[in-house]
């Protein structure tokens, strides 16, 4: 009986797992049907922005999406400020939609998620919010470029003025700054989701230091009455009047602790005080080195009394917004010193004649008169150890208002009538006396031809501006230049005559060799009215020497060879 019992309750167990086991086999094959059923779908009622894709694929949901949201993709973000708009377009930006991830945030894919599946096969959908992607680097990137068109450093005021008093005046101005990082933010939540009046950027405002109001207050109380009118000055013994127009291109306005002050530079304050000082009594006059009959001479330097800039510029400064009698400062001179003193006068050690050079010219009354002009004008020129000599810069262009006339001048090879003729006499001269005191040669040209009264291969010519005679003082002495003439008239010959007085540092000799290398000349036809006939002669070539000693001394120091290049003399036949 017993064993009958426990074959019965074996049977119920047996059966039960039984059950049990076709229970799981049909809920198994129940659960492979529904992923079989549901596939790669989107939830049924499944919207994105919108967007119906409930129970498409998820490929296919992903394709209508990119087709759909394109436009809204590439929307650009817009800011306002100011009336002015500001766009950042998403690509350049760093601004996007995954549209793959917004699928598989959708609920599309495949899943044994057994919720998700009777979501797929019974479920409503939901809404669902496009996943967007933001390359932080490149938005921060964009809105600065945003930033850049806006942006402006505040302006400080400025005053400065003209000789009339005029005040040009740089008002102030407000600078503006952009938040970037709270424009950043404000761009991605706007992203997808545009305003009608765009966004307002995040700007706020830089205040110059002097405010509009202090500027304002600047201009009645300091910048009008500044150059209301002119100011006195009390000095020892006398009252002058300081007038705006010397002042004023002196004097400037700035911000200072948030005022407005002014200014007065000391350097260009000088510059306007020139003629005050002038009227103050003697200016300072340079020692110089003159010659009385033949001997040189120091001349003393001079001092002068004149206003000091710094002190009239500090004087002033306190006084320039007052009126009338409170428009007076004391200030007082002070003796100024010649630029070039007396002891530096002696140390250039100008103490005797150190060569001398006379040549002789025909009668011309323009050779009278220009070659006595430019001696005047080189007269008592004193050259300091290393200064150079240059005619052209002493003489000036040969000009009727400088003194000069027309004579006649060489000009491409042949003869024709030019302002200054017959100044080459001058240079040939003052060039041989500069040649015997050894000074050093820096630039001489002679003539194209050659011209029988001057030293062979020894003379030089000049043509303002271009072709100079320069001659530097190589010497530790200073040297001083006297040169006249005597005029020539209709019986006897002019002489020019140059002398230079110096300490004697050299002994000079020259010598010149025989002509060489000679070319004939050509004979020209000129039909114009400004032809001046010539009979023609040969061109050649020759060297010309300078010897170096030491003066006192039979030692040579240097031999200077000069090579020179004569064209020939063109006849000329007026036709």
């Amino acid at each position: 009986m017993a064993e009958s019992s426990t074959k019965a309750s074996g049977g119920h167990h047996r059966t039960w797992w039984l059950f049990a086991a076709v229970v799981l086999v049909i809920l198994a094959g129940l659960y492979v049907a529904g992923w079989s059923l549901t596939g790669n779908r989107v939830p049924n009622g499944t919207a994105v922005a919108g967007i119906d894709i409930g129970g498409l694929r998820a490929e296919t949901a992903t394709a209508k999406l990119e087709s759909r949201l394109s436009d809204d993709a590439a929307t650009p973000v817009e800011f306002a400020h100011a009336g002015e708009t500001y766009l950042l377009v998403p690509r350049d930006s760093g601004l996007g939609i995954d549209v793959e991830a917004t699928v598989r945030q959708a609920g599309g894919g495949r899943s044994w998620n057994p919720v998700r599946m009777v979501d797929l096969l019974f479920g409503s959908g939901s809404q669902v919010e496009p996943v967007v992607v933001v390359d932080d680097n490149e938005l921060a990137a964009a809105v600065d470029e945003v930033s850049k068109q806006l942006e402006t450093d505040p302006a400080e005021p400025s005053v400065r003025f003209s000789a009339a008093g005029t005040p040009e005046i740089t008002t102030p101005v407000v600078g503006l700054d952009v938040d970037e990082e709270a424009a950043v933010e404000s761009a991605k939540a706007a992203y997808l989701t545009p305003s009608a009046e765009g966004l307002e950027l995040p700007v706020r405002e830089i205040p110059p230091s002097v405010t509009p109001a202090a500027f304002r207050q600047a201009r009645r109380e300091l910048i009008r009455p500044a150059v209301s009118e002119p100011i006195l000055l009390e000095l020892p013994g006398r009252v002058v009047r300081l007038p705006v127009r010397a002042f004023a291109p002196a004097l400037t306005m700035a911000p200072v602790d948030g005022q407005l002050v002014a200014s007065i530079d000391a350097a260009v304050l000088s510059d306007r005080l020139e003629r005050l000082n002038q009227r103050l009594g003697a200016r300072p006059k340079d020692a110089t080195v003159l010659l009385r009959g033949t001997t040189p001479v120091v001349v003393p330097a001079r001092p002068g009394v004149a206003l000091d800039p710094a002190k009239v510029a500090d004087a002033i400064l306190p006084v320039l917004a007052e009126q009338g009698d409170a428009r007076s400062v004391q200030v007082g001179t002070t003796t100024e010193e010649a630029d070039f003193t007396t002891a530096e006068a002696r140390a250039l050690k100008i103490t005797e004649r150190v060569s001398e050079f006379v040549t002789f010219f025909p009668y011309a009354e323009y050779r009278n008169t220009n070659q006595a002009r430019a001696a005047e004008l080189i007269d008592q020129t004193v050259l300091k150890p290393g200064d150079t000599f240059s005619f052209n810069g002493t003489v000036g262009e040969r000009t009727v208002a400088n003194g000069f006339v027309k004579g006649f001048i060489i000009s491409n090879g042949v003869y024709a009538e030019e302002l200054g003729g017959g100044v080459s006499q001058v240079v040939t001269t003052t060039y041989n006396a500069a040649f015997f005191a050894g000074l050093d040669d820096v630039e001489h040209k002679t003539h194209s031809f050659y011209i029988d009264r001057y030293p062979l291969g020894r003379e030089a010519t000049v043509a303002y501006p271009t072709v100079d005679l320069k001659f530097a003082n190589n010497t530790p002495y200073g040297v001083l230049i006297h040169a006249w003439v005597v005029p020539s008239t209709v019986s006897t010959q002019g002489e020019m005559h140059v002398e230079m007085y110096s300490t004697k540092y050299w002994d000079i000799t020259a010598g010149v060799s025989e002509r060489f290398d000679f070319t004939s000349p050509t004979t020209r036809y000129d039909p114009t009215d400004t032809c001046v006939a010539n009979i023609g002669y040969s061109g050649f070539e020759v060297d010309v020497y300078r010897y170096f000693r030491r003066a006192g001394s039979p030692e040579l120091v240097e031999k200077e060879t000069d090579h020179v290049t004569y064209t020939p003399s063109d006849s000329v036949v007026c036709t």
